[in-house]
């Protein structure tokens, strides 16, 4: 059951590349010049800050945040926040496959954490699984050895890697039990949300441009989206269910994110594009979309395999 709703977690998550860059498509036509790192930091406190609108009348209706899901809250808001925003800006200086490709970084980052900390190799089937993500992510994203260099896009890419594993750790960590996933979340993206106030308006060419930025009914109505299904679905998935298996299967889980966004791009761009009043043209089935997605997809089928239960460290499930 857990896998499951990871998994329509990712569907939800997949639905966040044609849409973002759309949204950016849109923003750089009505504000040419305006930097990548303003939108990027915009586009975290704007969506956030309505999720966590839209989150509030369930907290409001229930019992307040415990002073342990506070916690949590602002510990996934801090790494998961910015790692979403150096993943972000890292897109405007780099590939979307090269980004796609690296930000797996984390499927390979978490077994080796998993291993240091228990002081054992890891088994034949995690090793596997991981080999065959990396390769279905770069077959998927069609990556060539000539595109893959270290500079400012590449960097902060492998950096929101290394934070988005933080994070999924942290979903982990044995001294959240307990706490409940709905109101995890709205701490969360509470949280994001004041984190980038300040940092929106440091990169800002101007007060105006953090309103302008929004000013428009397709802008608006993309993050509007963004903040029900990428964050408010997503996240809440993620928040509750993610506990349920360990965190090297979770990071494992996720890389299911780009097949679902291969499917997206099949369709959606064009009618994002004429949504904006822009050119976004759609992608085509190609024998690398097929390949690359079967990989991963059969990654994570060989480590549910007869599999054992993973023992939960959470409690209630709301």
């Amino acid at each position: 059951m857990p896998v499951i709703f990871l998994v329509a977690a990712c569907a939800l998550w997949g639905l966040s590349f044609p849409m973002v860059k759309a949204l950016h498509l849109e923003q750089s036509a009505r504000m040419p010049g305006v930097s990548s790192l303003f939108l990027a930091s915009w586009l975290q406190f704007a969506r956030f800050g309505l999720g966590a609108i839209m989150l509030l009348p369930f907290v409001i209706g229930g019992t307040r945040p415990t002073r342990n899901e506070i916690r949590q809250g602002l510990v996934i808001a801090f790494w998961g926040g910015t790692g979403m925003w150096l993943q972000a800006d890292g897109l405007a200086h780099t590939e979307a496959s090269t980004s796609a490709f690296l930000t797996q970084a984390y499927c390979v980052i978490l077994p080796l954490w998993a291993c240091l900390r228990r002081r054992r190799k890891p088994a034949a089937r995690v090793v596997f699984a991981t080999l065959m993500v990396l390769a279905g992510g770069a077959i998927l994203s069609g990556l060539r050895p000539d595109h893959l260099r270290l500079g400012r896009g590449e960097i902060e890419t492998l950096c929101a890697a290394l934070l988005f594993s933080i994070q999924i750790l942290a979903l982990e960590n044995p001294r959240y039990k307990g706490n409940r996933g709905t109101s995890v979340s709205f701490v969360m993206f509470l949280g994001i949300a004041v984190l980038f106030i300040p940092i929106t308006a440091a990169a800002a060419p101007g007060l105006t441009s953090c309103i302008t930025a929004g000013a428009s009914i397709p802008a608006f109505a993309i993050v509007a989206s963004l903040a029900l299904f990428c964050s408010v679905g997503a996240y809440v998935l993620m928040n509750v269910w993610q506990p349920r298996v360990s965190a090297t299967e979770a990071g494992l889980i996720y890389t299911t994110e780009p097949v679902f966004t291969a499917i997206y791009v099949l369709f959606l761009p064009v009618m994002l594009g004429q949504w904006i009043g822009g050119t976004y043209n759609n992608e085509s089935v190609s024998v690398q979309m097929v390949g690359g997605g079967s990989l991963i997809l059969a990654a994570n089928a060989l480590m549910q395999w007869k599999r054992p239960p993973h023992s939960p460290p959470s409690g209630p499930l709301p």
